[in-house]
């Protein structure tokens, strides 16, 4: 058929053409911009879930809807190696230069800054480092102590400040947020737990994966009473069929019941699976309705895909040690393993590994669901070390 158009669209925080089964985290969100914006307290989101599920396609998702209803918002996505205070400086200025622009003086917003500038300054962060033209000088002992904990709640402040008194609200909105150290974690917590107490018009929604919940604890025993973890899983195979169908349908075309039974087999529901093999599909079939053999044809190329794309460039990070670790995690089935299972079958001693196994949750690739057990961080990757590592 016609590739030209394929409605499908696999790809990082691609959305897809139908978005199903996330509705119950939609309303969660309306709710949360609903009663931020009348100050009334509600817990902020932090979305979870393995890689590929759709968690960034559900953060521009309620970035829309911040912004139907008025809010001012920044998109940030954590990074392995940078710093949070460095990393959302930038973003934080020209945020309240929009603010700034907006109609009449306002001091509450000049405050902001004059903060931001003083948060710089305990970051050891010259105006030059990020862009030219900040106008706002610093104010000595208005957050600039350095520690993010104490610092981070006064600008968080300063900023909810600065937008109640423009009569606005502000929604930040940060991805990939297990890279961020507990003591930035905790800060992040301290300074939304300062806002909720002053019923600031300000609100933080994040995503992650499962293992933002852990950290949020670690951080802050508190951290479960200002926040809601909604789990972002696989679809049922009902969604998943209309995630598949409604798109082809739109375009003239039709899945045969077997092979979306097939492609459900496959995928097992993950969102991004269901694009690429809805994608190769397409493009393999001659003509609607899309069959069965159509999607065992497509698969070959899906793999083909996956492996050099979507896997590979995970395997590339690794060390040898860590993929031969991650081999023996596969060998094991799908999972969660438990880690006397890989100690036994890797016949190395329980020490030997525990420093791999931090460095692999800290580079994103396994996570604990539970105490004493491990899994994959990405769907599918037991079955693709066992193609990367047929011994």
């Amino acid at each position: 058929m016609n590739p030209i158009k394929n409605p499908f669209s696999p790809g990082a925080g691609s959305p897809p053409p139908e978005l199903v089964g996330r509705d119950f985290i939609l309303e969660q969100a309306r709710i949360l911009l609903g009663r931020t914006k009348k100050k009334r307290s509600e817990k902020s989101l932090l979305l979870t879930g393995l890689r590929g599920v759709g968690k960034t396609v559900l953060l521009n998702e309620i970035e829309g809807l911040a912004k139907d209803e008025g809010y001012k918002t920044i998109f940030i996505e954590a990074h392995e190696n940078k710093a949070l205070g460095l990393l959302i400086a930038p973003y934080l200025r020209n945020l309240l230069f929009d603010l700034d622009r907006l109609a009449g003086v306002s001091h509450k917003v000049k405050r902001g800054l004059t903060t931001l500038r003083s948060f710089m300054s305990g970051l050891h962060l010259t105006v030059g480092e990020m862009t030219i033209g900040f106008r706002a000088d610093s104010e000595q002992g208005l957050a600039d102590s350095g520690d993010l904990e104490i610092d981070l709640p006064s600008l968080f402040i300063a900023i909810g400040e600065a937008a109640e008194d423009r009569k606005c609200a502000v929604a930040i909105f940060i991805d990939e947020m297990q890279y961020f150290s507990q003591k930035e974690f905790g800060a992040l917590i301290m300074a939304m737990h300062k806002v909720q107490q002053l019923k600031l018009p300000l609100v933080l929604l994040g995503a992650g994966l499962p293992i933002l919940p852990w950290l949020a604890g670690e951080s802050k025993s508190y951290a479960e009473r200002l926040f809601h973890f909604p789990d972002v899983g696989a679809l049922s195979e009902e969604e998943a069929a209309i995630a598949l169908n409604e798109p082809a349908l739109a375009e003239g075309a039709t899945f045969d019941p077997a092979a979306l039974r097939e492609i459900f087999r496959l995928t097992k529901g993950y969102p991004y699976f269901l694009q690429e093999w809805g994608y190769q599909a397409w493009n393999v079939a001659k003509a609607s309705p899309i069959t069965l053999k159509t999607v065992q044809e497509a698969t070959e190329a899906v793999i083909y895909q996956l492996d050099r794309n979507f896997f590979r460039v995970r395997f590339d990070r690794l060390t040898p040690g860590e993929k031969n670790f991650l081999r023996g995690m596969a060998a094991l089935g799908p999972g969660p393993y438990r880690m006397g299972e890989i100690v036994d079958l890797l016949k190395v001693k329980p020490t030997s590994l525990s420093p791999m196994r931090s460095r692999l949750i800290q580079k994103g690739m396994i996570y604990s669901p539970a105490y004493g057990d491990l899994a994959f961080t990405v769907p599918l990757f037991d079955e693709f070390m066992m193609r990367a590592m047929p011994q």
